[in-house]
């Protein structure tokens, strides 16, 4: 048995709540590879469990029985995820690297009181920089960041490879991210390598720090963070070992802004992961037309501005009109996009990750600040600079985006057109610009955070070491599909779920929406509820005058057979739109199957009074007047079918039974023959070349039904 097997078994026992079992299981890894700490930590959770069980088994009642039985359990816990955190850690090179890197520094103090001393120091010395010499200002400044951002960057590389933290280690780290006295960027980067390590290995303290930040920090930038942290870290699995999870879940949810920001967050991560369908139609379909509609081409030395040609001004003056209208019709596409939730930009920046900027795991998600070290080097000439400023502060970059605008910009600058850059030294720009307001609200911040993190699990050349909550493989939303999760489950969100489910549908996310729709309960079963499941019975006994029920039901019944039952839901549909074509088609067809050709033509006579241009109807009645043995009546629409272009390869087969009942064979065989191929060429699975019983019944007999097949095949 290897080690990954035997770790499952304890997993499995855990997930079961099964205590004993579990420290059994344990106890058997352990013996085949022996941890001599860990072994310890076990016998004494072995003793605590025996002494409990010993005191069972004599038949004394303890009041605390179950409340012991749990912290057991989840001491057994920690043990297992301290010991499958350090097997993950040892195998993986990338996180090896890390754990060692920053645990074997010399002289390197990791307690809570030497981290907060450390980043509260930074804060001071930052606000000391104001009474520093202007001239030593910019050095001195230049000094401190960069020795900060190493300090932050063994930070989160010791956050994110950690083990399993106790309670006080969770609350020292709450207070930390919480405080006025710590910088906010440092306060969101701590919070997003508590992320990560949670994702690879649960681990309650952390799950109940990110909470507890959620709830008591000022600072809403950090907020999201911990919103989106806790969110997609919840692990229902688990909730046997850590009850303790859907109760803190029960309680932030009795907040309807809380169950507002859930909700909304619901539907940024659908949209999150529609990511690569949008970059393919703006790829494929935005900008071909920006390109070819724009007064720049590429060239080897850069953008060269397109002189426009005097002749083309004279002999079509309205085409550089029409080329700007279509560029901005096509830029205000993209636009509209972006405010449906859309990335816009992850197509074009996903080519500018490979910067070594992005060797350093934290800069994929530090918050952009101008004095970040790794980029001062392209950072020089002051109108540039204003430039960028402008361009980082009002486009709706992510902070990711950010750093590689700025990376790529100063590479490209001196290439661009005379224009272009006279345009950059006034700061002036051109691009997506929002609101200031609009970028302080708490969606929109949450927004780009999950860019971050998209362009993170997507792109990060060691993202396979991590688990990946954006990893689809195995379910249609991966980890983000949190509505359907049993942590949310009983809580107010199970009236959001209906706009989730909505969205879904118009996703085309089959899947994800089945999979929500089995977690409504009972008793909010609607209406809606039986439509998505396509049970029209059910939903006509809550709703009997439902229309789309009661169309659902006819459909369904049709396809059954149950023609004479269709027909009394298409009477009720028509008592509520008596002129209505579809239902009046149906209707027709359901009575020509069961024979009744004579009100079947009524309908169709009138349907093809009133529509008589309309090719499914006119198929309807050529049909109906074949079977009522009208075959003169009947090739007359047949041949208004073929004129219009509209014979389908059933209308051939059907205009062939016409003609052969006519006598008419060797047309009806050239029908026959059309058919057939069309079956052929569309892959048909339901080909039938005769209705053998149709046309017996009408006299044609089984010798000439196989001369036709020797005919037509």
């Amino acid at each position: 048995m290897d080690t990954n097997i035997a770790l499952q078994r304890v997993a499995g026992a855990l997930l079961d709540g099964n205590a004993g079992r579990a420290i059994a299981e344990m106890e058997t890894y352990l013996t085949a590879w022996p941890q001599p700490q860990t072994e310890e930590k076990l016998r004494m959770v072995r003793e605590a469990y025996d002494q409990m069980a010993a005191y069972w088994r004599q038949g004394i009642r303890d009041e605390g029985l179950d409340h012991q039985y749990q912290l057991l359990l989840q001491r057994v816990y920690v043990i297992y995820a301290n010991v499958a955190a350090y097997q993950h850690v040892s195998t993986s090179s990338y996180l090896s690297i890390l754990s060692r890197r920053v645990r074997h520094e010399e002289h390197h103090d990791w307690s809570l009181a030497a981290i907060r001393r450390r980043l509260e120091d930074f804060v001071s010395n930052v606000a000391m920089l104001e009474l520093a010499p202007e001239a030593d200002r910019q050095q001195q400044s230049e000094a401190l960041y960069k020795e900060h951002q190493q300090q932050m960057n063994r930070l989160f590389d010791y956050v994110l490879t950690s083990r399993q933290w106790s309670d006080a280690v969770g609350r020292d780290f709450e207070q930390l991210l919480v405080s006025p006295t710590v910088d906010s960027i440092d306060q969101q980067l701590i919070v997003s390598a508590i992320t990560l390590s949670l994702m690879n290995q649960f681990d309650m303290a952390k799950f109940r720090l990110l909470v507890g930040v959620y709830r008591n920090t000022p600072d809403e930038h950090v907020r999201q963070r911990a919103l989106v942290g806790w969110v997609l870290s919840a692990d229902a699995s688990l909730l046997a070992v850590y009850p303790e999870q859907k109760q803190l879940v029960d309680d932030l949810l009795q907040s309807e802004a809380v169950c507002n920001e859930l909700t909304e967050l619901q539907m940024q991560l659908v949209y999150c992961l529609n990511t690569e369908k949008d970059k393919d139609t703006i790829q494929k379909e935005i900008m071909p037309d920006l390109m070819n509609n724009n007064q720049f081409r590429v060239t080897r030395n850069g953008l060269e501005e397109v002189e426009e040609d005097p002749m083309e001004e004279i002999l079509h003056p309205e085409a550089s009109e029409q080329r700007m209208e279509k560029v901005e019709q096509t830029f205000q596409r993209m636009m509209d996009m972006r405010k449906r939730g859309a990335d816009i930009f992850f197509g074009g920046f996903s080519q500018m990750k490979r910067f070594p900027f992005f060797y350093e795991t934290a800069n994929w998600l530090v918050p952009f600040y101008l004095q970040h070290p790794d980029i001062q080097q392209f950072l020089g000439r002051q109108k540039v600079n204003k430039f960028l400023e402008k361009v980082v502060v009002e486009v709706p970059f992510c902070n990711s985006d950010k750093y590689s605008f700025v990376i790529a910009f100063q590479q490209v600058v001196d290439r661009l057109p005379e224009s272009m850059r006279e345009m950059i030294s006034r700061g002036e720009g051109s691009m997506v610009e929002v609101s200031s307001e609009e970028m302080a609200t708490p969606a929109y911040l949450r927004r780009v955070y999950l860019m971050d993190l998209y362009r993170f699990f997507r792109l990060f050349p060691n993202r396979s070491q991590l688990h990946n909550p954006f990893d689809t493989d195995k379910s249609e939303l991966g980890d983000c599909h949190f509505f359907s999760s049993r942590v949310f489950s009983d809580t107010p969100l199970e009236q959001r779920k209906d706009e989730i489910v909505r969205l879904l549908k118009r996703q085309k996310l089959e899947r994800a929406a089945q999979q929500l729709l089995q977690t409504y309960r009972e008793e909010d079963r609607h209406v809606q509820y039986y439509l998505w499941q396509k049970d029209y019975a059910q939903a006509l006994q809550l709703d009997p005058d439902n229309e789309q029920a009661l169309a659902g039901e006819a459909r369904h019944l049709f396809s059954v057979g149950a023609y004479a039952e269709a027909i009394d839901n298409y009477d009720r549909l028509l008592l509520l739109h008596p002129d209505k074509e579809s239902y009046l088609l149906n209707k027709s067809v359901c009575l020509l199957h069961l024979g009744d050709y004579e009100d079947a033509l009524q309908l169709l006579y009138r349907l093809n009074y009133e529509h008589a241009d309309n090719a499914n109807v006119n198929r309807v009645l050529a049909w109906a007047l074949v079977c009522d043995g009208k075959q003169e009546q009947a090739e007359k629409v047949f041949l208004q079918l073929r004129e219009a272009g509209a014979l389908t390869g059933e209308d051939q087969q059907n205009y062939g039974y016409c003609l052969w009942l006519q006598g008419r064979i060797d047309e009806a065989a050239l029908c026959f023959r059309q058919y057939v191929d069309d079956a052929h060429a569309g892959s048909s699975s339901d080909f039938q070349l005769f209705d053998e019983g149709w046309l017996r019944e009408r006299g044609i007999s089984p010798t000439e039904i196989k001369m036709m097949v020797s005919l037509v095949l």
